[in-house]
């Protein structure tokens, strides 16, 4: 197939979210909030879950004073939606 009709795959912006939100994305798949798109099962992993979202309490703290309003809202609010989906697992898995 020559390149000319080859499908372009889309290129994510070049900025903060590029970043952030593929970390997001996992941990809601190891959350079992969505499905996995490669398996096409929904598996939880709360360990990885949990290292995902302290990568981005580390990306947090690391770029803390360089994000602008907008990608810190983003990020506060991702952690936040992370964190409560965490804790309602952790509290309904069996000990």
């Amino acid at each position: 197939m020559d390149q000319n009709n080859q499908k372009k795959e889309p290129i994510p912006p070049l900025d903060f979210s590029s970043i952030m939100l593929p970390f997001h994305t996992q941990a809601l798949i190891k959350l079992g909030q969505i499905v996995d798109p490669f398996t096409k099962e929904e598996k939880i992993n709360l360990e990885l879950a949990k290292r995902l979202i302290d990568l981005l309490e580390l990306l947090k703290k690391k770029t803390q004073g360089n994000l602008d309003t907008e990608e810190e809202e983003l990020l506060n609010q991702s952690l936040h939606q992370l964190k409560s989906l965490y804790l309602e697992k952790t509290k309904a898995s069996p000990s």
